[in-house]
Parts: structure tokens; sequence; C-alpha cells
């Protein structure tokens, strides 16, 4: 079950940089980065199913989303305290870690969409600091500022066709 996050405003918002702790050991049967932590990405691509079920639930832009012809894959390693996911702004400051800027352009996904926080054991969690459209983890609706546990293999939809796939290795 999810355990209770920080607010959407409490430091959720920070920049991806080292803390300068020690990092936790591997987790038995995971090979560890340079570091000693456990190796994490988040591959992100375009998923249909979900494209489909988005615009099969309606909503006012719904008749205008186009699903795209081509998004080639993306992968960032998740590193430092935290990993912001959504589309840089430049009048608002945001830098995301995770850019999902594009090309292709998923709107859906808002300018601080999620945010990917590092667990004291090497792990990660994801919090959803309040997005417009909403965050799916494993077909689940995430709550807003609720702190979530993520594993190896779990899947990340937002926008109307994004899908990030958490991998651990």
């Amino acid at each position: 079950p999810p355990v209770s996050g920080p607010d959407p405003g409490s430091g959720v918002t920070g920049t991806a940089v080292p803390n300068g702790t020690a990092a936790p050991a591997a987790t038995p049967g995971r090979p560890a980065a340079p570091d000693g932590s456990a190796t994490w990405t988040a591959v992100v691509t375009a998923d249909r199913a979900y494209f489909d079920a988005v615009v099969a639930a309606g909503g006012p832009d719904a008749a205008d989303l186009e699903f795209p012809g081509y998004c080639p894959e993306r992968r960032f390693r998740l590193a430092g305290p935290e990993m912001r996911i959504g589309r840089r702004s430049v009048s608002r400051g945001l830098q995301p870690e995770i850019d999902l800027t594009g090309p292709p352009a998923d709107t859906g996904v808002s300018h601080l969409h999620a945010v990917l926080l590092a667990q004291p054991d090497g792990d990660w969690a994801i919090v959803d600091p309040g997005s417009a459209n909403g965050t799916k983890l494993n077909d689940q609706d995430l709550s807003i500022g609720v702190r979530t546990p993520l594993h190896d293999g779990d899947e990340i939809c937002l926008g109307a066709w994004t899908k990030l796939t958490i991998q651990s290795a």
C-alpha cells in the first residue's frame, strides 16, 4: 500500500543533484552502479493501448488527440534524490530531468507531471504533485501527493499516450 508522501509543495520541485550521502548497497541479484546502488532506468515509449483507452474515455479534447506516427524510445538513468517528469517551460523555469517536451509532443503531459523520489534503500517511489490529467501506475490512478513505491517492470502512464517502464538492473 502507498505510504504518505510529501506535500506537493514541500521539496518535490528541487533539482536532481547528488546529496552527498552514502549510497545504499545494491539489492541482491541486481548489478550495482559505480556508486554501489542499483541502476534504475525509465524507458519512455508511446503506448497505443493506453492512447485508445484515453480516447474512449472521452473528455473535452479526446476527438483532437492523435497517436504519433513515430516516437523513438528514450531512456533516462535515474540518479540523484529526485527525477521530475514533465515538459520544459522556459516561462516557469521548469527543466524536468525526464523531459517529455518532444517531438512528438504529448500535450496531455503537465509541465510538472510526476516526481520519482530516491528511497534510502536504493529503490524509487513516485508522487503526482497535482498534474492536470492524472498519472496511472500499472493501470491504477495515483492519488495526488501520495508517495508510492516502484518496482522493476512497473508501468507509469500519463498524458494521452506516454508510458514509462521502470527497470532495475
